[in-house]
């Protein structure tokens, strides 16, 4: 797996640093609708070390086939979690499982459909890194909108490509989610090549174009005035899978 560099920890994370990072930004949702948070702000925002990022990063193999997208041709695994985020304490709190259903007019492959994912497991659920990455969202999050709770959907994806077989992070196209906040987490990339993720305002211009490669980075976008996409990926060593590992997160207005 790739390196990522961890030189604090929650205990001795300064709070200059989180502050500073957390401003940064909330400035860019606020101007440009997205904003990449590189991993050493990300490790300052949450004070994960990294035995606690391999612990989180472990989840990733604990997965289940999502049997939508392979219906397209796409191997991709996932799970499906929701919690409640009130914005007075900023302490999440796990939801009972349901169907996931996205907002009418924001995915035209599933407009209004009911889609049943395993949930995410106990360890996972409880993990404290992503307790402490749904604290962080809630804090940028509070920079677009200041509902008095916030309803959070928590996604795992594994995309997985083969030389000869499709490996869409997003066979959906171009789209919004529906939500206030929508971010994506690198978990993991291995002999993958492709998966930029581009960003566009309402009137389809480019407002920023990534790849994220290194794990840690993360990918903020304010979903009401933009749309995103990522493109397919694939083998660079064709004898080989491609494996791509992201955490979607995103944040709704309650």
């Amino acid at each position: 797996m790739d390196d990522l560099d961890y030189g604090t920890t929650a205990d001795t994370a300064p709070d200059p640093v989180r502050t500073a990072s957390v401003e940064a930004a909330r400035r860019a949702l606020t101007s440009t609708g997205v904003h990449l948070m590189p991993p050493d702000a990300l490790t300052a925002c949450t004070g994960s070390d990294r035995q606690a990022w391999d612990r989180f990063c472990a989840h990733w193999d604990d997965l289940s086939p999502d049997t939508y997208a392979a219906e397209g041709g796409t191997c991709r695994l996932r799970r499906f979690g929701r919690f409640s985020l009130p914005a007075d304490t900023g302490e999440p709190s796990l939801l009972p499982h349901v169907p996931f259903v996205q907002p009418k007019d924001t995915n035209p492959l599933y407009v209004q459909v009911d889609r049943h994912f395993d949930p995410l497991t106990d360890a996972f659920a409880a993990d404290p890194v992503l307790l402490s990455l749904l604290r962080l969202l809630g804090d940028l999050a509070g920079g677009l909108e200041q509902p008095a709770e916030w309803s959070v959907m928590v996604h795992p994806f594994r995309v997985i490509a083969s030389a000869d077989g499709q490996g869409k992070p997003t066979p959906e196209g171009l789209h919004r989610d529906g939500v206030t906040l929508v971010s994506s987490l690198l978990i993991a990339r291995r002999n993958a090549d492709g998966g930029e993720s581009s960003v566009f305002d309402p009137d389809g211009k480019q407002v920023l174009a990534t790849t994220l490669s290194e794990p840690g980075t993360l990918l903020l976008g304010d979903d009401r005035r933009t749309l995103h996409q990522v493109s397919p990926i694939r083998p660079l060593d064709p004898g080989r899978l491609a494996y791509r590992d992201v955490l979607v997160t995103t944040l709704t207005a309650r």
